[in-house]
């Protein structure tokens, strides 16, 4: 048995309850891991409140580091006792122990912690994917990024750095604009006291940014577009604030020709191999130094409702996460 959050209705954080579940042996193509840390995402907001639709009763969360404890046949890139992390469907993360598929669990190199692990992997292998795999981006680039204090946002400030490229953030507080700059941002935009496309566009004379990486939403959306200049690309990446609602295509070519994009993680780690290197990347980005996962806010297991409050009250930086005693 393991302890497991899940819930039984959509609904507010009170909906998530801690049960004990049976865990079981791993099947053809599966391992068992034993989790020592869990990771907490926007992602698990959208699920718990129905925004991205279960099929109920559901367990939640979607990274998570540990322990493998067994594998099943035709496993050949982990074996019990190996630290493994990975962010990957199904959900079910927010657990003592779990069995899943084995495809995008990554084995874990030593100089990586299971808490910066269990930290980084959804965020960081998010950022990869946006900065290597949805548009073109080369050093000298200039992109705009919503929520640049946050776990993903740290580290998309880092990246941003550690190639060359020109990273303009925003955030709600003068505090969390200090905490991008001092993470690689460029610039840094209090959005509640400035028109953030107008200041984006005096930061590049102008020209307006190559690229805007928005998980933020509604809230941002028509500002996003107007801070690309032509040819721009718009990646709409999460739905913080709530989904952008219906607009007409032909905005984007009266604005400029812009391209938009609505990516997600799991088409891009769908293909075992692929994540395995996208993964390396990232390791490779940690261990190097030139990414530091910052964990501002550890709860344990059963204070997971906490720390879905705290989440959607925009009260955190860095990444969150569960930790498992």
């Amino acid at each position: 048995m393991a302890r497991t959050v899940i819930i039984e209705e959509a609904g507010g954080p009170e909906n998530l309850r801690v049960v004990e579940k049976p865990v079981g042996d791993p099947g053809p193509g599966e391992v068992r891991i034993a989790h020592k840390a869990c990771g907490l995402n926007f992602i698990d907001v959208y699920q718990r409140t129905g925004l991205y639709p279960m099929a109920l009763p559901a367990a939640l969360g979607m990274e998570a580091a540990g322990v493998i404890e067994a594998v099943g046949e035709g496993v050949t890139h982990l074996k019990a006792g190996d630290r493994a992390a990975y962010a990957a469907n199904p959900p079910g993360a927010y657990s003592e122990a779990r069995v899943m598929p084995a495809a995008q669990i990554c084995p874990l190199p030593e100089g990586i912690s299971f808490e910066t692990a269990a930290a980084m992997m959804l965020k960081g292998l998010t950022v990869q994917y946006l900065f290597h795999r949805t548009t073109p981006l080369k050093a000298g680039d200039t992109v705009l990024f919503h929520a640049a204090a946050g776990g993903v946002g740290l580290i998309a400030c880092q990246w941003a750095r550690s190639e060359g490229i020109t990273l303009i953030g925003t955030a709600g507080t003068d505090e969390k604009c200090q905490l991008a700059l001092e993470h690689g941002a460029a610039h840094c935009i209090n959005y509640r006291n400035e028109d953030f496309a107008a200041r984006v566009k005096e930061l590049t004379d102008g020209a307006g940014v190559d690229v805007v990486m928005d998980a933020v939403g509604a809230d941002t959306f028509d500002g996003s577009l107007d801070s690309l200049k032509p040819l721009g690309m718009m990646i709409s990446f999460g739905n913080a604030s709530g989904p952008v609602p219906p607009f007409s295509v032909g905005v984007l070519g009266q604005k400029g020709s812009l391209k938009i994009t609505r990516p997600t993680l799991f088409t891009h780690i769908a293909d075992g191999d692929t994540c395995q290197a996208m993964a390396t990347q990232l390791f490779d980005k940690v261990i190097s130094g030139d990414v530091t996962i910052r964990i501002d806010q550890r709860f344990a297991l059963e204070d997971v409702a906490e720390a879905h409050r705290a989440l959607e009250a925009r009260q955190t930086t860095g990444s969150t996460v569960l930790t498992l005693g």
